[in-house]
C-alpha cells in the first residue's frame, strides 16, 4: 500500500508538503518534510482506499529535539 499524505503545519509558520509513505504515518511519528522534522498530531482519511493507494491528511508541528514536545 502507498500512502499520499498531504501534511499540513499546525499555525502554518511553515510550508507543508505531499509525500508518498509505504507505512502509514501515526500521531506522535516523527517526519520529515523538506529540511526539518515534524511531529504527526493528526490524522485523517481523505477517502477510503482505492486499489494500492490510500489518501491522508496530516496535521504536523515542528520537532523539537530535547525538549518535551507534548503539552
Amino acid at each position: 500500500m502507498i500512502y499520499k499524505v498531504s501534511y499540513v503545519v499546525q499555525g502554518g509558520e511553515y510550508p507543508g508538503g505531499i509525500k508518498n509513505e509505504s507505512e502509514r504515518p501515526k500521531v506522535g511519528d516523527i517526519v520529515q518534510v523538506g529540511p526539518m522534522m515534524f511531529e504527526v498530531m493528526e490524522i485523517q482519511e481523505i477517502m477510503p482506499p482505492r486499489d494500492d493507494f490510500q489518501f491522508l491528511h496530516a496535521t504536523i508541528r515542528p520537532y523539537r529535539t530535547g525538549v518535551e514536545s507534548r503539552n
